[in-house]
């Protein structure tokens, strides 16, 4: 059975105080139902691994898939799961946008946390010009066959997908509910063919495109919606929370 999920991304946001005190917000919610995970800037997340309790897990918005090496300023997964990190980041349109990664390199990122045992949220979504032409179907169906569909079955089945429309990330836009769960069903059924019944069934797709306290409940209502990616509510404890609450 899949599971509910609210993620924050936290991006690069909030000093040390402000990181703790949110920690220490979050850790009020209990819902074994719901599994809540965050993604601090990195220098934040040996205290928020310390601070988490009950369900909270932590994760790592970005990493270099190499175990080691002379790559100044980088980090690796096996320093972030000496760390006790349980979650990576993958694919985030960010990261696709300001620092050119491409599908080679994400499946490679891929890869490189599941081989220390890290989950993997990985993003894909459509900017506004493919949506536009009508062709949001096959580029995010390509983007799941670059980087993530290589898998094994056991491989992926310890992946989320996040369906994060890019027209719709810090603009105040929102797919319609009817978009989000065209999408989320479309993944499924590309999971379904690629890999069959049982991991189709069992895999979690969130929804990433300003998400909010207010539209959290109809989105989550959607069939194939399993919760959300959230940017900027994430950073404040009352809206995270109740979307959270929303399932």
């Amino acid at each position: 059975m899949r599971k509910n999920i609210v993620a924050g991304n936290w991006k690069m946001n909030l000093v040390s105080s402000e990181a703790k005190k949110l920690v220490s917000e979050i850790n009020k919610f209990e819902d074994k139902d719901v599994e809540v995970i965050i993604f601090p800037p990195s220098i934040f997340i040996q205290e928020a691994i310390n601070t988490a309790k009950g369900q909270l897990k932590v994760g790592a918005q970005n990493f270099y898939p190499k175990e080691k090496g002379a790559f100044t300023g980088e980090v690796s997964t096996t320093q972030f799961k000496d760390l006790g990190a349980s979650y990576v980041l993958v694919g985030h349109s960010e990261r696709r946008m300001y620092f050119s990664e491409n599908s080679t390199f994400l499946k490679e990122k891929v890869d490189a946390a599941l081989s220390v045992d890290l989950n993997v949220v990985f993003c894909c979504g459509e900017p506004l010009e493919v949506r536009e032409s009508y062709n949001e179907l096959v580029y995010v169906k390509q983007q799941l066959i670059d980087s993530l569909f290589h898998l094994t079955a056991t491989e992926i089945s310890k992946c989320i997908i996040a369906y994060e429309p890019i027209w719709a990330i810090g603009t105040g836009k929102t797919a319609s509910i009817e978009q989000a769960e065209e999408m989320h069903a479309a993944i499924r059924s590309w999971v379904l063919e690629a890999y069959g019944v049982e991991v189709a069934e069992n895999i979690s797709i969130l929804y990433g495109g300003s998400c909010n306290a207010k539209n959290a409940k109809d989105l989550f209502s959607c069939p194939n919606v399993d919760g959300g990616l959230i940017g900027g509510a994430s950073l404040e404890s009352e809206a995270f929370l109740s979307i959270a609450k929303s399932f």
